[in-house]
């Protein structure tokens, strides 16, 4: 089809210095030539004059074209010749140009391709290279960079504008290596000169492919030609040093450039504000409303520093950054507002930003979505289904990906699966799921719901799964524990071709963490030093975690020494770490460097810190941890409260846990349930109880964790009876199922009652299978009291489960030792042997001075250790003098009594009492953690040297707290010797009253129990009080005593004659 002319149209003078195109006119409002710097392509060097009668014509093709009607407005060009509109080469050239750039804005590649054929048909235009430079433009920005190289490869004399257009294509189209390998063609097999135009192109490929060396190395060249004086080439430098995290290199770009436009503020803005210097930002904004240029912050600069508040939470800089937008008058403009709408929501201020939203009569979609956006993001799922609904009445408006990725959260905000079904039903009827991004946030959706299967449907149904889609299918399953699932999806998603990236090592090293596979995760540790993997910060703190939970401290901590950049969550890692794997000093130490390297703690880090305060019952340090919390205003944080309430409750002041919890105006559900296991753990199970009664009274409901924590409490103060009856209760009156957590309580309590049988029975009757904790604690129950049957039985089933774990063959050990079964000791320390195995040494830890001491079974690497020995020596003779004698049968060995008996004072919390007693002031009570159960003797002698010393002597072992105090046990004994009735008053009763008949009858008016006294004391702490204060009982009255406690003492483990002797 001919090509009808029309007359001239357009005026425009080339400047060769600036090389810019000037125009004199145009009609063309929307197709502007650039007068400065603007990413288009001169039109014809030729100058014509615009005549008149062609301006309705003109006008005509234009308004189609803004439209999109561009079919209409190609029929209009070919009907010119039949309406009588004569034409000249020229302005068909520019109406063509025209058009082509309309089918590159509205997407219209087919149209484009008519128009190409048009062109490459006419002998005046097929080698036009202006209207090739449109044409390859067009393809570009339609997605088809292919085509755009074909086109380009047809011209035969190719100048700098076709280099240009092809090198700005292939950027466009993320084909960043093209892009430079084109450069590299342009400066080794031509004869032109890089422009300023190419050099932004060229360093934008570079930023693309985060090659900062490539990047240098164009910046230097640009710099060699003489070109980097232009604004255009350096805001594209800043541009690439910013996204490649080089933010210095970024301000001595800015710092250097000769002159500085408002694109070149915007871009240092933008780099500080990408890689989190947000104070450069707001100094930079300051510096530019100050410049003596007179610069005006546009609208760009707005939406670079207004997100910068919202991610700080400084909503009052947003507000005056609001102010000044409407001042500027630029408030209107939709990218504005949606900023401000996006601040004020992300800052919590949902009413401000709905204001805006509702005054803004120009809604696009970009606006609906960050509203809807903000409501899903406070968790209001009616809100955000609402704007959803208010969303599609919209005529011109559709729901697309954006809007589905933000409404989902509110789905996941209480688990609401039907809603979360409803929404994919609503994305499968738009036809929205073929979008990746959408198909794998409803799978990762729908794991967090618990619903595994429909996950997997989903992930079968996308089509190209990319590495994205496997990473959101392997999350699914470790998420909802399968972790072993997840390994093998890795290797079927390598057998399909795909690599790994980040997200997938992440997501491995977490499932080997959870299965314990170290020689797993040290081969993927082998692949990410081989593929320089070590240094990405979401893998490196992965990698600390699985070493971490895999209990190999040393390699964790070789890889956080070599870490350049710890940010908070590396410092938190190590020190959860260290605390987790049962080194608080190390923990503790790892926090003071934090402090030193200028990092500021949060509530995450606190958590961690009095955790390792709690392990060593380090009450000055966790003194100050508060102390440090309060100035920091991190005390409101329900995580850091429980940590304080338990932290307290472990270092000895389950009075000062009371007091921060009767001090809080609101309570929640953790709240009581941290309080509740405070006072379990040191005895108080009434309180326990009074408080389980009060949180119900308040209106919390009980969960599973409170009856752990109520559970726990019955079982440390021998409350039987009442432990059985809230197990009854749990799953009729409250509603909560019973879990391996509680029946492992319930196991304990009876098996440490004496309840053997029933103890077996309650684990065979199980509705879970036990698992071996709950072997191991039956079995520690049995040694207590010397069932071998039982044991025997029990240690098989815990052999099977765990066959590579000391503490069993420890408790079995312990358990032929005990009743005097050495050949079976030897067998069950050969089996050690030859499996590798070593028993865990005694550890003990005090605090003195704001330092935390530790203490080994034998320990002599202090200096003063001789004092240490010599100090307890003087102690046993003191406790010796009112009836302590070592009880031998603590010690599992082999040995001569006399050895057993030198064996027996170097235990890890006698030396750690002798140090605290030469290292304090009289009247200092002292706390000391053990890692192990306090033995016996041990018991036996603090509770005499808390008498003979006047001092309060609080000892944390692994299962609970004793209170020494003026020879008295907060445990009644009952923890280290057990009994066999059920309610914790009736043993009292029963232990008491034989007391009271064989002694208070004896010794008349010398000495008088009253029974509220006697509650928690044991017989030998009843018979020092009598040797003090009544006369020696005659041979009879040993007789009598003898006949009438012996069945007690055999249940009790203590020696008869010893009590007889007090009285002697």
């Amino acid at each position: 089809m001919a090509i009808v002319a029309s007359p001239p149209l357009l005026c425009y003078h080339h400047d060769r210095r600036s090389r810019t195109w000037n125009k004199s006119s145009n009609p063309f409002p929307s197709f502007t030539v650039p007068t400065t710097r603007k990413r288009e392509h001169p039109p014809h060097t030729k100058t014509y004059l615009t005549t008149h009668p062609y301006q309705s014509y003109l006008q005509r093709l234009h308004n189609l074209s803004e439209s999109g009607n561009l079919n209409e407005a190609l029929n209009l060009l070919h009907s010119q010749s039949q309406n009588g509109v004569v034409s000249s080469p020229d302005i068909d050239a520019a109406a063509i140009g025209a058009l082509l750039q309309a089918c590159g804005r509205h997407k219209a590649i087919e149209v484009g391709r008519k128009l190409h054929a048009m062109v490459s048909a006419s002998v005046q235009f097929c080698n036009d290279v202006v209207l090739n430079t449109r044409i390859i433009t067009m393809y570009s920005m339609c997605g088809s960079p292919s085509d755009s190289r074909s086109v380009f490869d047809a011209v035969k004399q190719k100048n700098l504008f076709l280099y240009n257009a092809l090198l700005s294509g292939y950027v466009r189209n993320d084909l960043f290596r093209d892009a430079i390998l084109l450069f590299l063609e342009l400066i080794s097999a031509t004869e032109l000169s890089p422009d300023n135009f190419t050099f932004p192109c060229v360093v934008k490929a570079c930023s693309g492919l985060q090659d900062v060396k490539l990047g240098e190395a164009i910046h230097a060249h640009a710099l060699k030609v003489g070109l980097l004086s232009d604004a255009f080439v350096g805001n594209s430098c800043i541009a690439m040093y910013g996204k490649c995290e080089l933010v210095e290199s970024a301000v001595k770009v800015f710092e250097t450039m000769p002159q500085r436009n408002l694109v070149s503020w915007n871009s240092m803005m933008y780099a500080y504000s990408e890689n989190g210097v947000f104070g450069g930002c707001y100094d930079l904004f300051k510096g530019l409303l100050n410049d003596e240029e007179g610069l005006v912050p546009d609208v760009a600069t707005m939406v670079t520093v207004i997100p910068v508040c919202a991610a700080q939470g400084e909503v009052k800089m947003g507000m005056v950054l609001h102010g000044l937008a409407l001042k500027l008058g630029n408030s209107e403009d939709l990218k504005v507002t949606n900023s401000l709408v996006d601040m004020y929501s992300k800052c919590g201020y949902l009413r401000e930003a709905q204001v805006l939203f509702d005054r803004n009569d120009k809604k696009n979609i970009v606006l609906w979505n960050t509203m809807i956006g903000g409501y899903s993001r406070e968790g209001d799922s009616c809100g955000t289904f609402e704007l959803l609904r208010e969303m599609q009445r919209e005529e011109k408006l559709k729901v697309n990906e954006v809007t589905l990725l933000n409404v989902l959260p509110a789905c996941l905000e209480e688990l609401q699966l039907q809603s979360l079904k409803e929404l994919h039903g609503y994305a499968l009827r738009r036809g929205l799921q073929s979008d990746v991004l959408v198909a794998n946030a409803f799978v990762a959706a729908y794991a967090k719901c618990g619903s595994l299967d429909c996950a997997k449907r989903v992930f079968h149904g996308v089509e190209g799964k990319t590495v994205s889609s496997w990473n959101a299918l392997i999350g699914a399953h470790l998420r909802n524990g399968f972790p072993e699932k997840a390994l093998d999806l890795y290797l079927m998603m390598t057998g399909s071709g795909l690599d790994p990236d980040w997200f997938t090592i992440g997501s491995l090293l977490l499932a080997c963490a959870r299965l314990k596979f170290l020689r797993c995760g040290k081969e993927i540790h082998g692949f990410m030093l081989r593929n320089a993997l070590e240094t990405d910060e979401f893998i490196g703190i992965s990698l600390l975690s699985f070493y971490i939970q895999c209990k190999k401290m040393l390699p964790a901590t070789l890889i956080f020494d070599k870490m350049e950049n710890k940010n908070l969550v590396c410092w938190n890692t190590m020190i959860t770490g260290f605390s987790q794997n049962e080194l608080p000093c190390e923990a503790l130490d790892t926090f003071r460097q934090m402090l030193s390297s200028g990092i500021q703690p949060q509530e995450i880090v606190m958590t961690g810190v009095l955790g390792a305060c709690s392990q060593v019952s380090s009450l000055r340090l966790g003194k100050e941890v508060h102390s440090f919390a309060l100035k920091a205003h991190l005390t409101e944080d329900t995580f850091v409260t429980c940590a304080l309430i338990d932290m307290y409750a472990k270092c000895g002041c389950v009075e000062q846990s009371q007091n921060i919890f009767d001090s809080l105006h609101k309570k929640d559900d953790a709240v009581w349930n941290v309080i509740i296991a405070a006072h379990g753990i040191h005895g108080h199970g009434l309180k326990a109880i009074e408080l389980f009664e009060l949180m119900q009274k308040k209106g919390c409901r009980p969960d599973s964790f409170t009856f752990i924590g109520v559970l726990m409490a019955c079982n440390h103060a021998g409350l039987v009876t009442e432990g059985l009856n809230y197990l009854d209760q749990m799953q009729s009156l409250y509603g909560v199922k019973p879990k391996l957590e509680h029946y492992a309580c319930v196991v304990d309590m009876l098996g440490r009652a004496g309840q053997l049988n029933e103890a077996l029975k309650l684990v065979n009757e199980m509705p879970v299978e036990p698992d071996s904790g709950i072997w191991g604690s039956l079995l520690s129950s049995c040694r207590i009291y010397g069932d071998l049957d039982i044991g025997e039985e029990v240690s098989k089933k815990l052999l099977e489960l765990e066959p590579d774990k000391t503490e069993n063959y420890v408790l079995l050990s312990n358990l032929y030792a005990g009743l005097g079964k050495w050949d079976e000791v030897r067998k069950v320390r050969q089996m050690m042997k030859e499996i590798g195995l070593h028993k865990d040494a005694g550890c003990s830890w005090i605090e003195i001075g704001g330092k935390v001491y530790r203490f080994l079974v034998g320990d002599g690497s202090l200096l003063e250790s001789k004092k240490i020995q010599q100090t307890w020596i003087k102690l046993e003779k003191k406790i010796s003098q009112i009836g302590y004698k070592p009880d031998t049968s603590c010690v599992l060995h082999e040995l001569e009594e006399e050895e057993k008996i030198k064996m027996l004072k170097s235990h890890s919390e006698k030396l750690a009492i002798s140090f605290g007693l030469l290292n304090t002031a009289e009247g200092t009570t002292l706390r000391v953690c053990k890692n192990l159960r306090i033995c016996v003797d041990c018991h036996n002698a603090i509770k005499l040297v808390s008498k003979v010393v006047e001092r309060d002597i609080i000892v944390r072992d692994n299962k609970r707290f004793h209170h020494f105090k003026n020879g008295f046990c907060t445990c009644g004994d009952y923890w280290i010797f057990g009994k066999r009735d059920g309610t914790l008053a009736e043993f009292q009763m029963q232990m008491h009253s034989s007391c009271l008949i064989t002694i208070c009858n004896r010794i008349g008016e010398h000495f008088v129990f009253k029974m509220k006294e006697m509650r928690g004391l044991s017989l030998l702490v009843m018979g020092h009080h009598c040797i003090r204060l009544v006369p020696p009982l005659t041979k009879a009255q040993d007789s009598v005593c003898e006949v009438m406690l012996a069945p007690h003492m055999k249940s009790r483990h203590i020696s008869v004659v010893l009590l007889l002797t007090l009285f002697d």
